[in-house]
């Protein structure tokens, strides 16, 4: 069976950068623990609000799919399918839309006019469902090659936070975290075992489905989320990662030391919940984690986007050298986990 692989890689941050210091002092009461120093975020980005250069999701999606292209060998009109992956889905600055489809709309202006399209969704881990799907196509045979992409427009759950938490333990706290991108892969067959997606699997725990919920605030125009971060970080959650890869390993005759990755990627949700995360893994799997690559200091939690933001930003700086092998570890509202191993070669940001 045939292998898939990164084939490029694209991403769009907008320019307004907004502090996490800037965003507190608009509480009107402010939290009594360090919101900064608990999560790692120091800023994020913002999607532009002005009239005439409003930058809603489809926005977002559209500029990172065309960064995408700018480095592929395809041309839009070779793609033979288009994935969305979404979880805001504004167009026309803040009209939300279910259908038409984004895939249908994203495909249309980029000219893959003969591309399969449709929409995904599945929290956080949107982008991550969206390879998984692309690459169990490409495998079976079906597509040659695909685009997965998403833009979030997300930090309106900010602005309705700040609007609404008074004090004490509240759900909305982590909706302070969030910051706005768009991303893009281009997936096709691999040819070379240095340049592949080694294996991706994804799984979900139902009985944490409503440990995280996006809804219309019930107090305010706009959305908002709600989060009971007790429940959705601690260890018998975070194991569910560390089992189910486990398991696979051993039905693959393999351990994770064997698997010698040189970096794991984790969900940008808080720096604290990642160094927990690694030291989880480091004492279930019996062996050092290896080197977590981060940008949640100054993106965020950028939701659908994160893990592919985490890469593309370490490619651009040269962080990672041909050939490495990488691990990257989903943690979505759901609640969604999994693993997905890649090794890259040719990859460029």
């Amino acid at each position: 069976m045939p292998h898939s692989r990164f084939e490029s890689i694209g991403a769009y941050l907008p320019d307004e950068v907004l502090t996490t210091e800037e965003l507190i002092g608009r509480l009107a009461q402010k939290p009594t623990f360090d919101l900064a120093a608990i999560t790692g975020v120091h800023e994020r980005r913002v999607h532009d609000k002005t009239p005439g250069n409003f930058e809603d999701s489809f926005t977002l999606a559209l500029k990172a799919a065309r960064d995408c292209l700018s480095r592929s060998r395809y041309g839009a009109d070779e793609l033979d399918v288009v994935i969305s992956t979404s979880i805001s889905r504004s167009k026309d600055e803040s009209k939300v839309y279910f259908e038409p489809s984004f895939a249908a709309m994203i495909a249309k202006e980029l000219g893959a006019t003969g591309a399969i399209h449709f929409d995904l969704s599945n929290a956080c881990a949107g982008m991550m469902t969206g390879t998984y799907v692309l690459d169990r196509m490409i495998r079976s045979g079906a597509v040659r090659n695909g685009l997965v992409v998403s833009g979030e427009a997300i930090t309106a759950i900010s602005e309705t936070a700040v609007k609404e938490i008074t004090g004490g333990y509240d759900l909305q706290f982590a909706s302070l975290s969030v910051g706005d991108s768009g991303c893009a892969l281009i997936i096709d067959e691999s040819v070379d075992e240095r340049d592949r997606i080694d294996y991706i699997e994804l799984m979900t725990a139902s009985e944490y489905s409503d440990a995280c919920l996006g809804m219309p605030s019930d107090k305010n125009p706009g959305v908002a989320l709600y989060t009971d971060n007790r429940r959705m970080h601690n260890e018998d959650r975070f194991k569910l990662w560390t089992n189910s890869q486990r398991n696979h390993l051993a039905a693959t005759g393999t351990t994770f030391a064997d698997e010698e990755f040189d970096y794991i990627i984790h969900h940008q949700f808080g720096a604290s919940a990642v160094t927990f995360m690694n030291a989880l893994g480091e004492r279930e799997f019996g062996t050092p984690m290896p080197e977590a690559l981060n940008v949640v200091e100054k993106y965020g939690n950028t939701s659908t986007t994160s893990h592919f933001i985490v890469l593309h930003d370490q490619l651009q700086q040269n962080t990672i050298a041909a050939g490495s092998k990488i691990l990257m570890v989903p943690a979505a509202s759901g609640i969604v986990t999994g693993f997905l191993s890649a090794t890259i070669s040719s990859l460029e940001a």
